[in-house]
């Protein structure tokens, strides 16, 4: 059974409030060459749902957003994530912004680096007003990308910097991924984005989120 991205609650959560999102499907996916480019998972109309469950529970999980997956390589989460970026307005405005914020592993009560500087990304708005800040809105529906190079940091630590080219003409950046697998706990083996960095200083001429 596959999954489909669809829309979801208007309340989000970064990956530490578990207890609002539940991200622990236990889907058989395919292998890593079954990924389609744009990582979008589509649920078969025809699939049975299970006697024990409600006749509303295919659809309620079609509604689910996507996020990271314990099946997922460093790299593939990377390229979901990517993916979701390059179509953040599919199926509605910024949702590739809320795949991104599933995949955060900061902690929502306290400031963080995700971005270089320390920010208080508890809420989502101010997650999403970063994206579109005149240097990260590059990776909003982006035209192409190129991985210049990845780095296996240590087992559990994995950096990857990628060339975008953007949307509007002339617009290029460079922004390092930092993806760090869980260990223990609830999302043991599961790997999270400890931060997205711009190749530069971003934040040069300050932003307001």
């Amino acid at each position: 059974m596959m999954m489909a991205f669809c829309s979801s609650s208007s309340s989000l959560s970064s990956p530490q409030s578990i207890t609002f999102f539940s991200k622990r499907f236990n889907y058989d996916y395919k292998s890593h060459q079954s990924f389609s480019v744009n990582c979008r998972f589509r649920a078969s109309s025809s699939a049975d749902v299970p006697d024990f469950l409600s006749a509303d529970w295919l659809e309620s999980r079609r509604k689910k957003p996507f996020g990271p997956r314990l099946n997922f390589s460093a790299e593939e989460a990377v390229q979901c994530q990517l993916d979701a970026l390059k179509h953040n307005d599919q199926p509605r405005q910024d949702y590739g912004v809320e795949v991104m914020y599933r995949f955060a592993g900061f902690d929502p009560f306290e400031r963080s680096t995700y971005f270089g500087p320390f920010f208080d990304l508890g809420q989502f708005e101010r997650f999403r007003r970063i994206f579109h800040h005149s240097t990260y809105r590059v990776l909003l529906g982006h035209k192409e990308r190129e991985i210049l190079s990845s780095l296996w940091v240590e087992e559990n630590l994995f950096k990857q910097r990628v060339w975008i080219r953007g949307a509007r003409p002339e617009e290029e950046e460079i922004f390092q991924f930092t993806m760090v697998q869980r260990v223990g706990g609830s999302w043991d083996g599961y790997w999270l984005t400890e931060s997205l960095l711009h190749d530069g200083d971003g934040f040069a001429g300050g932003v307001a989120y």
